[in-house]
C-alpha cells in the first residue's frame, strides 16, 4: 500500500549569524549574490559551528538545523523532542513558513495552522471575535466557513465573556486558549503546536490533548507537537523525532524515541563507572547505577515500578573505623528533597569490595529529573569525601491517564503511608 505523505522535509538546514541582524556586512551580501549569479554554492554554507550553546565556538555562523530529512504521513501525530536549543522551534517555524530554510525544501499538501507562541497571528487591538475571522482568512477560509465554526471555537476556548474585548486585555492563558481553539477548529490539514499549551491550566491542557487526539484519529488530520512533557508526548503521539544540536538523532515509534531521549544518548545517565577517578587511600569508588528492579540500566526508569540504587565501593584498611554512604537527592531546580544513608541499617560496609543496594518502593518518585550527591562518612560524623551531582537520572510517567498537571501530581515524591479507619457503620 502506497504511503500518503502529507509533509516531506528534504535536506533542510538553517544558518544564523551571531551578534548581527541579517547576513552582516555589504561585502557578505555581494559575495552571496555573486556566487548565486554564477550558479555556485553560497561560500558561507561551508562554514559555521554546530549549535552548542555551552561552548564559545570559532565562527560567527551557527547551524540551528543541519540536514533534516523526514516524512509525515496523513493522520500521524509526530512528537518533536529534544533539549533546549536543539532546534525544535526553528524547525516548526520553517514548517510554518515563518522563516525560510537556508538550504533544502518543504513540500506539503493542504493548509497548515501553527501555534508557536502565545498570541501568534493575533492583533492586540482587535477583539477575540475579529481575530478568529483574521486567522481564518490567513488560513484561506471563507467568511461563511469561519462563521459556521464560530460558536464551537468560542465555547471550546472558554472566553465567551471576553470575546468582544480587545485581545491585548487577555491573560496569556486566555490568549492561548483562543489561539488553540482557532487553530484546531478551522480544519487545517496539518496542525503545528509548540510548547505553548504549557501556559494553559491543567483543565485546558487535558482538553487540548483530547481535541488533538480527535483531530488525528477521528478526522485523519496530521499534528506536529513539541513539548518537554513526556507524559503528554507519549499520550498523544505515535512517532517521535529526536533532535540534538540541530541534527536528527533518531526517528522511531514514540516509546523508543522518548526512552532514547531520556536515557539513551543524553547527558542524563543511569550508570557511571569511575575507573581510577576516585581511587583514594581509604576507599575506591567503582560504580553507581540506578534502574527499575529487574530492568537494565539501558531501560528508562518508570515511576510505577520499584527502583534500586547500587553503589559499588572498595574499602581499604578499614581497621577500627566505621564508614557509611550518604546521598543527597535534588530536583532539576537544585532544591534538596531529602538525604538517605545506610548508616543506621544492618547493611554495613566491610573491607574489600561492597555492593550496596538501596531500594525505593514503586511509585515513590514522581516523573522528573533528579540529581544525587555522594558522601562517604567516617564514624557517623565526619565526611571524608564529597562529590556533588555524581549521577543524574530521569523517572518517566508510568502510563497514568492525563489529569492533574498533565499526568504528574504536584510535588516530587509520592510516599505510601499507612492508613487506618474505625467506623461504627453496620
Amino acid at each position: 500500500m502506497e504511503k500518503d505523505i502529507i509533509l516531506k522535509v528534504e535536506n533542510v538546514s538553517k544558518q544564523y549569524r551571531l551578534g548581527q541582524i541579517g547576513t552582516g556586512t555589504l561585502s557578505h551580501d555581494l559575495n552571496r549574490w555573486w556566487y548565486k549569479v554564477r550558479g555556485k554554492e553560497d561560500p558561507y554554507l561551508t562554514i559555521g559551528d554546530t549549535n552548542d550553546r555551552s561552548t564559545k565556538g570559532t565562527s560567527d555562523y551557527v547551524w540551528a538545523l543541519q540536514n533534516i530529512d523526514f516524512d509525515v504521513e496523513r493522520g500521524e501525530v509526530v512528537g518533536i523532542i529534544g533539549k533546549n536549543g536543539a532546534g525544535k522551534s526553528t524547525l516548526l517555524k520553517i514548517l510554518s513558513k515563518v522563516t525560510a530554510p537556508t538550504t533544502g525544501s518543504i513540500k506539503s499538501k493542504g493548509r497548515i495552522a501553527s501555534l508557536l507562541e502565545v498570541g501568534t497571528g493575533f492583533h492586540g487591538e482587535m477583539t477575540g471575535r475579529e481575530n478568529i475571522y483574521l486567522n481564518g482568512a490567513i488560513l484561506g477560509m471563507t467568511k461563511r466557513e469561519i462563521t459556521s465554526k464560530l460558536d464551537e471555537i468560542i465555547e471550546f476556548s472558554g472566553c465567551e465573556r471576553y470575546i468582544d474585548t480587545p485581545v491585548k486585555r487577555y491573560s496569556s492563558g486566555m490568549t492561548v486558549r483562543l489561539a488553540f481553539a482557532v487553530a484546531a477548529f478551522l480544519e487545517p490539514e496539518i496542525l503545528i503546536i509548540d510548547e505553548v499549551l504549557a501556559v494553559g491550566d491543567a483543565e485546558f491542557q487535558k482538553k487540548a490533548i483530547g481535541k488533538m487526539k480527535d483531530i488525528s484519529k477521528g478526522e485523519g488530520r496530521t499534528v506536529l507537537f513539541v513539548s518537554h512533557n513526556m507524559a503528554a508526548v507519549k499520550s498523544l503521539c505515535n512517532k517521535g523525532v529526536v533532535l540534538e544540536k540541530g541534527k536528527i538523532k533518531l526517528i522511531s515509534n514514540i516509546e523508543h524515541a522518548v526512552s532514547y531521549y531520556l536515557s539513551g544518548d543524553s547527558e542524563i545517565m543511569n550508570q557511571r563507572k569511575f575507573d581510577e577517578l576516585y581511587d583514594k587511600e581509604i576507599f575506591k569508588l567503582l560504580e553507581i547505577s540506578i534502574n527499575n528492579t529487574g530492568k537494565t540500566i539501558e531501560d528508562p526508569i518508570v515511576e510505577n515500578k520499584a527502583i534500586e540504587l547500587k553503589t559499588f565501593i572498595e574499602l581499604k584498611n578499614k581497621k577500627e573505623k566505621e564508614y557509611h554512604v550518604t546521598y543527597h537527592l535534588y530536583n532539576e531546580m537544585g532544591e534538596t528533597l531529602f538525604s538517605f544513608s545506610n548508616g543506621e541499617t544492618a547493611a554495613k560496609l566491610v573491607n574489600g569490595n561492597n555492593e550496596l543496594t538501596c531500594f525505593f518502593p514503586a511509585s515513590f518518585f514522581q516523573s522528573g529529573q533528579y540529581f544525587l550527591s555522594f558522601f562517604l562518612v567516617e564514624d557517623r560524623k565526619k565526611p571524608i569525601f564529597i562529590e556533588k551531582d555524581i549521577i543524574s537520572f530521569t523517572v518517566i510517567d508510568g502510563g497514568r491517564d492525563l489529569g492533574v498537571y498533565m499526568g504528574r501530581e504536584p510535588g516530587y515524591i509520592k510516599p505510601q503511608f499507612e492508613w487506618e479507619i474505625n467506623t461504627d457503620s453496620k
